[in-house]
């Protein structure tokens, strides 16, 4: 059986989806099922980008646009989809374009980052959905000999 991965979220769909309600609180659901505190900060919005070498020996570049979530101790502080899209305009310049894939950056309990896959509204607040990020092989064909691949009986 094989498990469809949720694609992630673009930058330029969160904001979309903050701005057509945007009263409503902001909330995101972890992979767990839990919820972020209501009163978390959103203290950064970046442009990430990777420049590697995999195991097969290709070059990769990978950018992503990264919201850094905290949650301290002034348990009255909100921000709600009003007050993010106004942090998201701050970093536009910086960011540059929204069709890049959203992820966020939690302690969870440790620094953590997690894809953003899509939205919900319940109640007054939009709750942003966070998957779980999987390593994986690049270059199973170098990795993985065919001769050697999983299923095949000879690993």
């Amino acid at each position: 059986m094989q498990f469809l991965k949720p694609a992630p979220l673009s930058l330029g769909d969160f904001r979309q989806a903050l701005a057509a309600n945007p009263q409503l609180g902001l909330r995101f659901r972890l992979p767990t099922g839990g919820l972020t505190p209501i009163h978390l900060h959103l203290t950064e919005v970046a442009r990430v980008e990777k420049r590697y070498i995999d195991c097969g020996g290709t070059i990769r570049t990978d950018v992503s646009a990264r919201l850094q979530l905290w949650a301290a101790d002034d348990t009255d502080h909100r921000v709600g989809c009003a007050k993010a899209l106004q942090v998201l305009e701050r970093g536009a310049g910086l960011v540059g374009v929204t069709d890049v894939p959203l992820e966020v950056e939690h302690d969870f309990p440790f620094l953590t980052v997690f894809p953003v896959v899509g939205s919900v509204v319940e109640g007054a607040e939009r709750i942003f959905l966070l998957a779980a990020k999987q390593a994986d092989c690049l270059a199973p064909d170098v990795c993985i000999p065919n001769a050697c691949k999983p299923g095949s009986g000879c690993c």
